[in-house]
């Protein structure tokens, strides 16, 4: 797969291994990175969710208590309580497309590119070494 053949000297193996070395390093540091924010988007997307309900819920409890009320400042009120309530459902529903199920499928995926990236870099590592070993 790679052309390790083609290198002939122990020091340029050397070269090499540092290279992998600090990709390496810096790979496992993106994926600690990854993990904790697609552990967060999960925790956030289920949270998120779970107030919108609650927000529908109430919305749809104001609506019934309007709707029986007659004229006058305590249905004003209930009305402005529904608006205030409906823009809170606008901006969960916006939060929600920010950390939802296609966002957290969008961080899964970068970090599982990132371990594929590790495994072949420790493939590489593991051929250097090997290759080096014969000269």
């Amino acid at each position: 797969m790679y052309s390790f053949n083609k290198i002939t000297l122990a020091s340029d193996c050397d070269v090499l291994l540092a290279w992998a070395e600090k990709e390496k390093a810096d790979l496992a540091f993106k994926k600690f990175s990854e993990e904790r924010i697609t552990a967060n988007y999960s925790s956030t997307s289920v949270e998120i969710e779970a107030v919108l309900q609650g927000v529908l819920a109430e919305i749809s409890a104001v609506q019934t208590v309007i709707d029986v009320l007659p004229e006058g400042p305590t249905k004003e009120n209930e009305i402005k309580r529904k608006i205030r309530l409906e823009y809170k459902k606008f901006l969960l529903e916006n939060r929600k497309d920010s950390y939802g199920s296609v966002a957290l499928l969008e961080k899964e995926l970068d970090l599982e590119r990132i371990n594929k990236e590790l495994a072949e870099v420790d493939l590489f590592i593991t051929g250097i070494t090997a290759h080096k070993a014969t000269l």
